[in-house]
C-alpha cells in the first residue's frame, strides 16, 4: 500500500517542486527540493495568461452544471420511482442503456447540434452536454425507492403535492446522497477537457483545463511554467476533495455499487 502511495503522489510531488524551480534549475539540480524558491513561474502565470478569465468560465460551468445535473436527477428519480406514468418503464430502461454508452462517443453528435443552434464559444454551449449524468438519475432512484410508503400517504393525507413531497420529505431523507453527489458531479465537471476544448474555441471563452493546453504552447519548453499552471488548475478540485474527502469516497462507492 504504501509503494502504490508512493508511485502514486510521486507525480503531484514532482509537479509541485518542479513550479517552485527556476528553469535553470530544473534542468541541472538533483536535488528533491528547490535550492532557490521561487514564485515566478506563478506570477508569469497569472500575467501572461488569461487565467483568471478560465477560473471565472470553469466556476460558471461547473456550478451551474453540478446544481442543474443534482436537480434535474432528483426530479427524474423521483418519478421513475414514486410516480406511475405511461413509459415509466421504457424510460428508467433507456437510462440504464444510456449508462452503458461512453459520453465521448457522442461527441460529434453534441458538436453538430450545438453548432447548428449557434451555442459554440458559450457557457450554455459547454453546459448543456455535461447535463448527460445517467448514474445520479439511478442512484437517486435506488434511494428514494428505500424510503418507507408510510412517509407518502401521511403527507398525501396532509395535503402535500408531488413538489412539496419531493423537497421537503425525499431530498431531507437524504441529503448526504445529495451532498456527496453534488460534490462529484463538482469535481468531474471541473476535470472536463474533451468537450470544453471543441466547444470553446475562443481564448476568453476556455475552461482552466482547456487553458492550460494554450499555456503549455504559448511557453514552449518552460517546465516551472507548465507545472504552475497545472497546479493552478488542479488546486480547486484538490481542495474540494481534502474537504469533503468522506462525501467524495460516500459518492464513489454509490456509483461503484451501481456499476457492479
Amino acid at each position: 500500500t504504501v509503494i502504490c502511495a508512493a508511485v502514486w503522489f510521486f507525480p503531484i510531488y514532482w509537479a509541485l517542486v518542479t513550479s517552485f524551480r527556476p528553469d535553470v534549475e530544473t534542468v541541472r539540480s538533483q536535488s528533491p527540493l528547490p535550492e532557490q524558491p521561487t514564485l515566478d513561474n506563478y506570477a508569469f502565470v497569472f500575467q501572461n495568461s488569461s487565467l483568471p478569465i478560465w477560473y471565472v468560465n470553469s466556476t460558471i460551468v461547473t456550478v451551474a452544471t453540478t446544481i442543474a445535473v443534482v436537480l434535474m436527477a432528483a426530479c427524474c428519480g423521483y418519478a421513475i420511482s414514486q410516480l406511475r406514468f405511461p413509459g415509466r418503464t421504457l424510460l428508467w430502461w433507456m437510462i440504464l442503456a444510456s449508462f452503458m454508452i461512453p459520453v465521448p462517443a457522442l461527441i460529434v453528435n453534441h458538436f453538430i447540434i450545438i453548432a447548428g443552434v449557434k451555442l459554440i464559444n458559450t457557457h450554455l454551449g459547454i453546459i448543456l452536454p455535461l447535463l448527460i449524468a445517467p448514474v445520479t438519475v439511478i442512484v437517486y432512484k435506488q434511494f428514494f425507492d428505500s424510503i418507507p410508503r408510510d412517509f407518502r400517504e401521511a403527507a398525501v393525507m396532509d395535503g402535500a403535492n408531488e413538489f412539496q413531497l419531493l423537497f421537503r420529505i425525499y431530498i431531507p431523507m437524504n441529503w448526504g446522497v445529495t451532498t456527496a453527489l453534488a460534490i462529484i458531479t463538482f469535481i468531474g465537471v471541473w476535470n472536463t477537457f474533451l468537450w470544453p476544448f471543441l466547444a470553446a474555441q475562443n481564448e476568453r471563452m476556455m475552461t482552466v483545463t482547456v487553458g492550460i493546453t494554450a499555456v503549455q504552447d504559448a511557453f514552449g519548453i518552460a517546465y516551472g511554467r507548465l507545472m504552475a499552471g497545472a497546479v493552478l488548475a488542479g488546486l480547486p478540485v484538490t481542495l474540494a476533495y481534502l474537504i469533503f474527502q468522506k462525501r467524495v469516497t460516500q459518492a464513489i462507492t454509490l456509483s461503484a455499487g451501481i456499476k457492479g
